[in-house]
């Protein structure tokens, strides 16, 4: 059976979804989980294109040890440079280094020639080999190039050093019969191809992402990339978790293998969704909330004598456990310490005690405390940032009623130590709050949206709240959760903006 790599870009074009503002120590723990999903290659950023991106990949170039760690350049020397210096402690660096090939793209966005855009792609592979002793060179919108032309670049690269070929369908454009061709067709005409894998990247703007990437697959892709959940630039990636399933579950079509540990699925698809904010649809396959649930009176009865009338996919397979193992109030340390192991967390002792204080003070307010609750905290305590100036709540009011006029009172600490209060009206009680929040707050806020989302079922459940604002004119995201949906709202607000003094430090010493 052929070996097929998996190549995840959540953390680079993942993070590229409007809204999305991951921290540092977010990106490194989904890093981590990555690692432990099976991940052969990981994305962690674009080292050049601030200090934030290049701090992050090279905190994770330093963690992981069991994936091989790259980063994007563009074609140039500067770029290589960076990511060079981002990603050299790796335990096996690598350089993803891109330029487009496209006729529409060579003339309208890069102003060169099809000769130049050879040459540069030549020179800067050469130059990149130097160092790097793994290079994926990706020409950019190739569904929509010139495939003789493909054929005499591809040839040169792989001559000057380049040893993974991408060609993504950059926009979403190709059908599968087209992108599976143009592969076969690479494979037949470029002489020295057997010296670099080949491998896919595409989009879902057509709704196509997953479709095509199997369709490479069968026409000689050994790497194929995508994200968690799909996300990405506008309609997003390939789900990855789709194509491993899809691998899996139809062996008999596609005689592959991979790496991927499928019960790390569920887990990894909701650290992404929370860190994210991007909720994972209900319909959504393999890990949507409804992909193992059943309306129809048929489909009941079907699955209540043989579960595969209507499941392909087990829930186990993907990590979803039937026997969820609840904690309560009398749950002991050693079993809350067994439990988050058993969940994949490592935590230092400083932070079990924290975790184990807020997992007590939960099951004073909650009978049963679930999985998807200790997630919910653990993540928070694991990407809390220490020592970092920031807001912080001391208390907050609501008054609402359907006759009264809705009002909040707050009082916070600001980042010099300064207690501060006011009280500030809205047409609804969040917006009483939210309007509190921000006469308090000395940098200028947009809110510019606010999602609400329950943590599990029941009238006891957790509320998360993702708002995304710009603070002092630049774009943020953060969360918040609590029982109680304005404490939640009020939690989500100060994270946001306190992510801006998060950005300012190098939060991780690896």
């Amino acid at each position: 059976m052929v070996h097929v790599n998996i190549f995840d870009t959540t953390l680079r074009d993942g993070e590229q979804s409007p809204g999305v503002n991951l921290n540092q120590l977010e990106k490194l723990e989904i890093a981590r989980q990555l690692e432990r999903f099976g991940v052969n290659i990981m994305e962690a950023g674009f080292p050049a294109s601030s200090q934030g991106d290049f701090e992050a990949v090279r905190a994770i170039a330093r963690a992981i040890k069991n994936s091989s760690v790259t980063g994007l350049a563009r074609a140039t020397k500067s770029d290589i440079d960076i990511a060079w210096d981002a990603l050299k402690d790796a335990a096996e660096p690598r350089l993803h280094v891109f330029l487009a090939t496209s006729p529409i793209h060579m003339k309208y966005k890069l102003f060169k020639t099809p000769e130049e855009v050879i040459q540069t792609s030549v020179d800067m592979v050469a130059y990149a080999k130097q160092r790097f002793p793994h290079i994926e060179w990706s020409a950019e919108d190739a569904s929509r190039s010139d495939l003789d032309f493909l054929v005499k670049i591809i040839t040169k690269v792989i001559d000057a050093g380049a040893t993974v070929i991408n060609l993504p369908d950059t926009v979403g454009y190709a059908t599968p019969s087209e992108y599976g061709y143009m592969f076969r067709y690479i494979r037949e005409n470029v002489p020295n191809i057997h010296k670099a894998s080949l491998s896919c990247h595409c989009h879902d703007d057509l709704g196509m992402a997953v479709a095509n990437s199997l369709a490479a697959i069968e026409n000689g892709v050994t790497q194929v990339e995508g994200t968690i959940n799909g996300i990405g630039e506008r309609a997003g990636n390939a789900s990855l978790e789709e194509v491993a399933v899809a691998l899996n579950i139809r062996r008999d079509k596609y005689p592959y293998t991979t790496n991927l540990v499928l019960k790390e699925i569920k887990r990894t698809s909701d650290l992404v969704s929370r860190f994210t904010g991007m909720i994972v649809p209900g319909n959504k396959a393999v890990v949507g909330k409804n992909a193992f649930a059943h309306e129809s009176g048929i489909h009941q009865d079907g699955v209540l004598k043989n579960t595969l009338t209507y499941e392909i996919i087990t829930p186990e397979m993907v990590g979803i456990q039937s026997n969820d193992l609840v904690l309560g109030k009398h749950s002991g340390r050693h079993a809350f310490k067994d439990k988050i192991e058993n969940m994949g967390f490592t935590l230092s002792a400083e932070k079990l005690q924290e975790a184990f204080t807020a997992f007590k003070q939960l099951t004073d307010r909650k009978k049963e405390v679930t999985d998807e609750d200790l997630f919910t905290i653990l993540t928070d305590i694991q990407t809390a940032v220490a020592d970092v100036k920031k807001y912080e709540l001391l208390a907050f009011q609501v008054h609402y009623g359907s006759a009264n006029l809705p009002t909040a009172t707050v009082a916070l600490h600001t980042p010099e130590g300064v207690r501060v209060e006011t009280a500030r009206t809205g047409s609804g009680s969040v917006e009483a709050l939210m309007n509190t929040l921000e006469a308090l707050i000395k940098e200028e806020i947009h809110l510019t949206d606010y999602k609400l989302n329950s943590v599990g079922q029941g009238r006891d459940a957790l509320a998360e709240v993702h708002v995304k604002m710009t603070v002092d004119g630049a774009q943020v995201s953060g969360r918040g959760s609590a029982q109680d949906v304005l404490e939640a709202s009020a939690k989500a607000f100060l994270n946001t903006v306190n992510r801006v003094f998060f950005n300012q430090k190098a939060v991780v010493q690896v």
